[in-house]
């Protein structure tokens, strides 16, 4: 059967085509479309929103791309073409807010380096957490470990590691609290629309 998930399959060929783009021409698309912080020379305002559909390398785009498809293509049928895309990048931009946000304490604080950040990262967290408020008790297996869990729980357990890992700095060069901020602006925004009944309003 064709699914009915137009939102899902754009924005996996949109992602699909500007990493394309950016192994043609990498210091330009890097340059250009990943997020600077707001004080840096290479800043630009629209970086808040292409720096989404920039990767770093096959894997990355691969396993978002894959979990793109697998949790956003129901979240999408549950709720609506025009929610799905909405919900989608205010978890996106959530979690570009928080990742600044915490890049300013650390510019204050500390001598912290700043690198550019890419990925649609932040708005898969945040489908994993609208997939988990949707089907809690939902039971899925990692693909590394092997081990299977409720969705509700497999959120919580992810959440955590996220922040033990962005606080202690133990796996540095990912933005964990872009992943943070996602899911945190993913359960904010399904918990408005519960409390308004319009979550399954899919005019």
């Amino acid at each position: 059967m064709q699914r009915n998930i137009p939102v899902t399959r754009n924005l996996i060929l949109i992602n699909v085509i500007v990493f394309v783009a950016t192994m043609l021409n990498e210091p330009f698309m890097m340059s250009t479309f990943a997020l600077f912080y707001p004080t840096l020379p290479y800043f630009r305002w629209w970086q808040i929103v292409t720096h989404m559909f920039m990767h770093g390398g096959f894997w990355h785009i691969f396993f978002n791309m894959y979990t793109l498809y697998m949790f956003g293509s129901v979240v999408e049928e549950i709720i609506g073409s025009r929610k799905f895309l909405i919900y989608y990048f205010v978890c996106g931009l959530g979690a570009a807010g928080l990742h600044l946000g915490v890049e300013a304490i650390q510019v204050h604080f500390f001598a912290a380096s700043l690198p550019p950040v890419v990925g649609a990262s932040g708005a898969i967290y945040g489908l994993l957490i609208a997939f988990a408020m949707l089907f809690p008790e939902s039971r899925l297996t990692l693909i590394f470990p092997p081990v299977t869990m409720k969705a509700r729980t497999m959120v919580i357990v992810f959440a955590a590691i996220e922040l033990f890992t962005g606080i202690t700095g133990i796996a540095d060069g990912i933005a964990h609290f872009a992943h943070l901020g996602g899911m945190l602006f993913g359960w904010l925004l399904i918990r408005y629309w519960r409390a308004k009944g319009t979550l399954f309003d899919r005019q």
